[in-house]
């Protein structure tokens, strides 16, 4: 059986296409810490952007793993938190850190 490219229904290229972007992931791992406002993302990730990180977070929130609730009142105060979908996302992550971890130790003794 041959393919000539990804098939989207297959769990791995859905497990990847949650984690794409750039930034995304920082964005995750900020979030695995419990919910967080916009500016504390922001303040977080100081060289990302505000239009990169609305682009990210929108992003994420269509892809169901992470949710935004907006409180009433004045001024209104935006909250980000990972799903259920989103924690899944955790392992994922931590072992993507660990495999780059130790790929950096094979280059680097080259």
């Amino acid at each position: 059986m041959t393919w000539d490219r990804p098939s989207q229904d297959c769990p791995v290229e859905v497990a990847l296409a949650a984690i794409s972007g750039r930034w995304a992931t920082l964005v995750l791992r900020d979030l695995m810490h419990g919910p967080r406002s916009f500016s504390q993302l922001r303040a977080g990730l100081p060289s990302l952007s505000a239009k990169v990180l609305t682009e990210r977070l929108e992003s994420l929130v269509a892809q169901g793993v992470v949710s935004c609730s907006r409180s009433p009142g004045f001024p209104v105060r935006t909250s980000y938190e990972l799903t259920p979908a989103g924690v899944l996302l955790r392992p994922l992550l931590v072992q993507l850190y660990r495999t780059g971890e130790a790929l950096q130790r094979e280059f680097t003794q080259d």
